[in-house]
């Protein structure tokens, strides 16, 4: 198995350092309900923790809330709430919504509040050590401490300092110098520390949490692309000085961003965020992984009107092969190819879109058996076996599906096309007119007295 190592920027057989494969994922800021930036990169980490169990690995995985920030502070304003209330609002909505989507819940999800004493900790050593610095009740890590700062992202301090936007505050001794540890402000949720009442910064609260439950070194640290600098790199920088480890972490992987037509990179920001929630009531939990796994997890992902549309379509052909009913006698269908094919797919940088294209010849294979009088039962538990490694359910959709409008003349053609093609043993032609029905929503069945069909 070999994974695309961010820091290395190569893939790299992938062997744990212990008996359990320990794995932290950045998690959401609770101000807001998830969008499906958020579905996209919980669904590929989902996919690779159920991955690595299919190939025997046992998994500690740790995603993190951000439950105390700025956004979440100025929101609870806005509404007149607490931030607790807030935070706790949409912390369950999360919840709720990649439970929809089928993301199994991580091992732990600590939460940055319940976290303070560590966070503190880990403070203090850095202050011990000269890596940090106290400055009007606020303490800071002096980036230039590190001389391997920048590992992560590949660019040099200098070069950050050039293209990037940093927080101008007169207490730093240096511009490229983050906050560990915020000083409250009047009214401002806060809590007691050796340096006066404040909260933590965002990057310390994931050294201190990855430590916390996993332990000094972990074996994969995933998240987003737009994560590498400056999260990501001052995770780094800060856990491997407070800890003394190098390297803290043995595979830092990164997914994709989430853009809308228009190759717009997807963000609260420029207002064109899409919610969870709303593409459920149109859409099956079903298509909206497929439509993610069908890009590989480093690549973008488009997001237009008709892409999950799209998906829900070619779930059919899966769905189908699933449900048909077996021939109770018969030779029995044999599929262990088809399982290697997928397992070298996703032993290849988890190569879903190759893995879910198996699964489709699967899925042809079955009906091509079926029609020969084969039972096919052996071949559809392991379509079953595949769809869970990827999270799914092949359950019919609860929701309304956008119809094709073929009409009955033209199926009445498709089918005498496909009847005409089975005569002549082309059997990939007829596999093509099935699937060509299929995405028009159109169901056919073979029996003694010719192919009847139905409107799905």
């Amino acid at each position: 198995m070999r994974l695309y190592n961010s820091m290395t920027r190569t893939r790299e057989e992938f062997t744990p350092l212990g008996d359990e494969v320990l794995m932290y994922v950045c998690g959401v800021t609770t101000y807001d309900r998830p969008h499906m930036g958020h579905a996209l990169s919980s669904i590929v980490f989902d996919v690779l923790h159920r991955y690595l169990e299919y190939r025997g690995f046992k998994v500690r995985r740790v995603q993190n809330f951000t439950d105390i920030d700025d956004k979440i502070i100025n929101r609870a304003k806005r509404d007149g709430l607490t931030s607790e209330e807030v935070a706790e609002a949409n912390l369950q909505a999360f919840f709720d919504d990649m439970d929809a989507l089928n993301v199994r819940r991580a091992t732990v999800h600590p939460r940055a509040t319940e976290e303070v004493p560590e966070i503190i900790g880990m403070i203090s050593t850095l202050l011990d050590m000269g890596a940090a610095y106290e400055a009007k009740g606020s303490v800071y890590f002096r980036v230039r401490s590190d001389p391997d700062y920048g590992k992560l992202s590949g660019r040099s301090i200098d070069e950050m300092l050039e293209g990037t936007r940093f927080d101008v505050e007169e207490s730093k001794e240096d511009a490229a110098d983050f906050v560990l540890w915020k000083a409250s402000k009047e009214g401002e949720p806060a809590w007691d520390s050796p340096w006066g009442k404040g909260r933590p910064g965002w990057h310390i609260e994931c050294s201190a949490m990855a430590n916390h439950h996993l332990g000094k070194q972990i074996d994969i640290h995933g998240g987003g692309l737009d994560l590498i600098f400056p999260h990501h790199e001052n995770e780094l920088a800060q856990t491997e000085t407070a800890l003394g480890v190098d390297p803290f972490v043995q595979f830092w992987m990164h997914n994709g961003l989430l853009r809308r037509a228009g190759d717009e990179a997807m963000s609260k920001s420029l207002g064109n965020v899409v919610n969870v929630q709303d593409v459920l009531k149109t859409n099956s939990p079903d298509a909206i992984r497929l439509w993610v796994l069908q890009s590989h997890y480093r690549s973008p992902s488009v997001l237009t009107e008709t892409s999950i549309d799209r998906a829900e379509t070619a779930l059919k052909t899966l769905r189908a092969a699933h449900t048909i009913k077996p021939h109770s006698s018969g030779e029995s269908f044999d599929a262990p190819g088809f399982r290697d094919r997928f397992t070298q797919a996703m032993d290849d940088d988890l190569n879903t879109p190759r893995a879910i294209a198996v699964m489709f010849d699967l899925s042809h294979a079955i009906n091509r058996a079926h029609d020969s009088g084969e039972d096919v039962s052996p071949g559809q538990q392991v379509l079953m076996e595949l769809a869970s490694v990827l999270g799914l359910t092949l359950d019919e959709p609860h929701v309304p599906v956008r119809e094709d409008g073929v009409d009955e003349a033209e199926i009445e053609r498709l089918i005498e096309e496909r009847t005409r093609a089975r005569s002549e043993k082309r059997w990939a032609d007829a596999d093509a007119v099935r699937d060509t029905l299929r995405e028009a929503g159109i169901a056919i069945t073979d029996g003694p007295g010719g192919t009847t069909w139905s409107r799905v």
